[in-house]
């Protein structure tokens, strides 16, 4: 090949991805992708509620920026008719020129009517006409399937994927927040707002525009915080366990707490860690018969997926085989003092299981 060749087939090679990589947006780079162009199809999927609703807000701003004034919603059911999407897409707009179909579907699987109607869709998308489709994160085995597939690579869509806020990024999310909305927070204040929000970011957007009233001069104290912001935290189990893996067991004990505060039933939470010392016990036992760990993440059913890894790694390092078995003994001790069968508070049990598998000692 010349060189002429070979400088023309990495031209096409970055073309190609440089198309690829605006076909997938996260949130940041969707807002100046809107004021670029205004792409026939938009796919907004994620499972935070906050994130995923603003993004389809600028979608949506933007589709009226461009003189769309008709506006069209479906939501889909097991009885959803996917014909009208194809009637919609084809009849003539009878208010305006431009107009925005939204599809919205909370379980993130079509069917096959649907997986037909959505290819269809994408080989002649309507002329003047945005499509907005809102799903939840796809699992990899759904993102592999034809029709999700088409979603995110064809050349009329742009798929954006709405990322979780990991709670080491939540202060700084929260003090960007708070900055947007002309507060500046001391670090105590963004510190406390951050715990009493965890997990919540719907309730950290409601907090921070209750704070502008509160702050006319635009300085945000402790004490203000610790007046005006109700404890929202909102928990749930696999965090919890997350936070057993991560070897946070101040976090632990905290979320263990706010779970029994909003009234989680002791067994749903053993349930929840049980599951957990059975994986890792299990994982630690095999690796200490000389089992490479890569070939133990593969061997459980379903095999551990990649971005987990590095947690399970991490837990599975600070302690040994023989201390993730005391540990499911213990719950099954909690599991007897639930049923009356032992003495003790099954609350303290879990709280003593949670700080030691995080890495706490504790004395016996």
């Amino acid at each position: 090949a010349s060189p002429k060749g070979n400088c023309r087939a990495t031209s096409l090679a970055s073309t190609s991805r440089k198309t690829e990589h605006r076909m997938k947006l996260n949130a940041p780079q969707l807002g100046k992708q809107l004021k670029e162009e205004l792409a026939p199809v938009y796919v907004v999927s994620g499972d935070d509620p906050l994130l995923c609703g603003e993004a389809c807000d600028l979608i949506r701003q933007a589709c009226r920026a461009a003189g769309s004034e008709e506006r069209q919603v479906f939501d889909v059911d097991r009885s959803f008719d996917w014909a009208q999407l194809y009637e919609a897409s084809h009849s003539l707009s009878l208010f305006a020129q431009k107009r925005l179909l939204e599809l919205r579907l909370p379980s993130g699987k079509p069917g096959d009517a649907g997986a037909k109607a959505l290819l269809a869709y994408l080989e002649h998308p309507a002329e003047d006409t945005t499509l907005l489709i809102s799903l939840p994160k796809l699992d990899g085995s759904t993102q592999r399937s034809k029709w999700a597939k088409a979603l995110i690579d064809h050349a009329d869509s742009r798929f954006v994927q709405i990322w979780p806020i990991e709670p080491q990024q939540l202060p700084t999310w929260i003090r960007d927040r708070l900055a947007q909305s002309g507060l500046q927070a001391s670090p105590d204040a963004v510190e406390l707002l951050s715990a009493r929000v965890e997990g919540n970011l719907l309730a950290a957007a409601q907090e921070i525009e209750k704070l502008k009233l509160y702050c006319p001069q635009g300085q945000l104290t402790l004490d203000t915080v610790q007046q005006v912001v109700a404890d929202s935290a909102r928990f749930d189990i696999f965090h919890l366990s997350d936070a057993m893996l991560q070897g946070q067991p101040q976090h632990a004990l905290r979320m263990l707490q706010g779970l029994r505060g909003e009234g989680v039933e002791a067994p749903v939470v053993l349930w929840a860690v049980s599951r957990e010392l059975r994986s890792l016990t299990d994982m630690a036992q095999q690796q200490a018969r000389g089992i490479p760990l890569d070939k133990v993440f593969s061997s459980q059913r379903p095999p551990v997926w990649d971005k987990r890894k590095p947690l399970l790694r991490g837990a599975l390092q600070r302690h040994p085989a023989d201390a993730w078995e005391r540990w499911l003994n213990a719950a099954q001790t909690v599991d007897e003092q639930i049923k009356g069968q032992a003495p003790g508070s099954p609350w303290d049990g879990l709280a003593r299981i949670l700080v030691e598998a995080a890495g706490a000692r504790l004395p016996l």
